[in-house]
């Protein structure tokens, strides 16, 4: 038998947009010291506050609630809250949350909600779903685009459990969202019980964080996930 031949690979050229988003990938893990905290939540909690909202009419999805916490935690972790500008570290007075939206045609932005800590959760709803509906016919602004404090990327619908985002540069932190999985737990009576955990992912940038702060926002945001109210 003769051998089959290999066939032409599909050449995908790294331009345009794509091309920038690589450029930008390799450009933040060229200039930042990047370290990753993994940890995981019990979200009990989140998931019987979306179901109690629902029954009341108000639309909420995990990743709402989870902007919300994230919020609330940063404000009492300012030093994860800016971005690093040359030998110099910018905490930002307000917290303008960057959302990562995945796009068709494997494109990816991360534009930001400025002054998510002024907004309640349908602000920050209404913001992300705003936010979504512009970055898919290109109606961002510079500013949203370039912008940005602290930044979220929820691979939650999909099989993930945990990942190591890479920083949008040149903000100092970036949490990742993983899937939602049973977890088999002792209960306080001894026995075991089937509860929901989600991998969180913090990546950092150690010149502006040191580990111990870093791991302390990250258990902290694990606490307020499974002590959640709306």
């Amino acid at each position: 038998m003769t051998a089959a031949l290999p066939s032409d690979p599909q050449i995908v050229p790294l331009r345009g947009v794509r091309g920038m988003i690589a450029d930008k990938m390799v450009q933040s893990l060229h200039e930042a010291a990047q370290l990753t905290h993994h940890a995981a939540a019990d979200v009990t909690a989140l998931l019987a506050a979306k179901t109690g909202l629902a029954a009341q009419g108000i639309k909420a999805s995990v990743e709402d609630l989870l902007m919300l916490v994230v919020v609330r935690v940063l404000q009492a972790h300012p030093g994860l809250n800016g971005r690093v500008q040359g030998r110099e570290v910018h905490l930002a007075s307000a917290i303008d949350l960057s959302v990562a939206i995945a796009l068709p045609g494997n494109l990816l932005v991360a534009p930001a909600i400025f002054g998510a800590d002024r907004l309640d959760l349908a602000g920050l709803r209404a913001a992300r779903q705003d936010l979504a509906a512009r970055a898919r016919i290109n109606k961002l602004s510079v500013a949203e685009m370039t912008g940005g404090s602290f930044c979220i990327s929820n691979l939650g619908l999909t099989r993930v459990e945990q990942f190591t985002p890479i920083l949008n540069t040149p903000q100092i932190g970036i949490l990742g969202i993983g899937c939602i999985t049973d977890r088999a737990v002792r209960t306080a009576e001894g026995g075991m019980a089937l509860r929901p955990y989600a991998g969180l992912s913090l990546t950092f940038d150690h010149r502006a964080v040191d580990g111990a702060p870093a791991a302390a926002f990250l258990t902290d945001l694990c606490t307020a996930i499974e002590s959640f109210v709306p």
